[in-house]
């Protein structure tokens, strides 16, 4: 009787990882392996990773947690600008609050994918937060986001109240993936 649902997990895991295959740079995982470098970052096949100065954000639609303890939702949508390029899993994205930057982290249920951003189209990610109170929170007033595979970083203001804090500091937030939009 075990013996059908390990070979049918074993034949899905097998399918699973040739497609993950195909990437053409190696590195199966969907992390972004780029440098950084002047030219664009890591390259992805034949398309360059995305770069602040190729795509413009809009973040918004904002849905704001009204009071301590309610999570709040903040989407960043991406637009290509010109040259495809490529955004690979998670954007960097850091809380400023009095001066010091707190990393937000991936969302653990999330699953990186490699999407190729072209003219006039379009992907978002969204930040889920908890709003703080007068426990431990961080009394954030600036978002700034960087794509993987690109130095660069833009900034925005941060209307959206504190942000609970864990432990060290860390922002009670996640960052999604990258989510093709408009189709």
């Amino acid at each position: 009787m075990r013996v059908l649902p390990i070979s049918v997990t074993a034949v899905a895991a097998a399918l699973l990882l040739t497609a993950c295959g195909s990437g053409g740079d190696g590195d199966p995982s969907g992390s972004a392996s780029g440098s950084g470098s002047g030219s664009g970052g890591g390259k992805s096949g034949d398309t360059a990773a995305c770069r602040i100065s190729d795509v413009g954000l809009e973040v918004g639609p904002v849905s704001a947690a009204p009071a301590a303890g309610d999570t709040g939702t903040v989407t960043v949508t991406l637009t290509g600008r010109g040259t495809d390029c490529t955004l690979d899993g998670f954007p960097r994205v850091t809380l400023a609050a009095a001066g010091n930057d707190a990393e937000v982290p991936a969302d653990k249920a999330a699953q990186g994918q490699q999407l190729t951003l072209a003219k006039d189209t379009t992907a978002s990610f969204t930040i889920t937060y908890v709003r703080g109170g007068t426990g431990a929170s961080l009394p954030v007033d600036k978002l700034t986001v960087s794509l993987p595979g690109s130095p660069d970083a833009q900034s925005f203001p941060w209307t959206y109240g504190p942000v609970s804090s864990g432990s060290k500091g860390v922002p009670d937030a996640s960052v999604s993936a990258f989510q093709q939009a408009g189709d």
